[in-house]
């Protein structure tokens, strides 16, 4: 399995990320479940990955670019790590007081871009609460799953040696 290019493990993460976003929409649009802004900014972590990723297997880098490309992700899974965890604590322990502040992109057209994040990371509302659930696990412990296999992945990559 190490003996797979960077190339490859590049495009490996790149179809993760798109097969995760894939799925997120179609739970958002045809099971319709309402992304929270946590949800949200954990799709930009992915996305973020996923293009890195992508300019990773096209490039086909040696040693020098694969580690930093796989830099470069792993900065976009520790975002999305910090993002899952909070998420996860958030269901699990979830504030006592629920406020209604409206959708992503209704606060996005109102409220300027830095004080939406910092919203989006104290989560009040919809972030504590699970609508769905596979294997007894909810959409944030699945993307903690995910972002954790997806750091692995770089740091494998920021690690190993590239044959010449």
């Amino acid at each position: 399995m190490s003996r797979l290019s960077s190339r490859a493990w590049f495009f490996i993460g790149f179809l993760v990320c798109a097969g995760l976003i894939a799925i997120a929409l179609f739970l958002q649009y045809y099971v319709h479940l309402e992304p929270c802004p946590l949800c949200m900014l954990q799709r930009v972590a992915f996305i973020a990955f996923g293009i890195i990723f992508l300019l990773g297997a096209l490039h086909g880098p040696q040693q020098t670019g694969t580690r930093i490309y796989a830099f470069a992700g792993l900065l976009a899974t520790f975002t999305g790590l910090g993002l899952a965890t909070r998420h996860v604590y958030l269901q699990y322990y979830p504030p006592e007081y629920v406020s209604c502040a409206g959708d992503f992109y209704s606060q996005l057209e109102r409220i300027p871009l830095g004080r939406l994040i910092s919203n989006a990371l104290r989560a009040t509302g919809d972030c504590s609460k699970v609508d769905w659930t596979l294997l007894h696990l909810s959409i944030a412990e699945w993307s903690l799953i995910w972002f954790t296999i997806l750091t692995v992945l770089g740091l494998f990559l920021l690690i190993r040696r590239v044959p010449r």
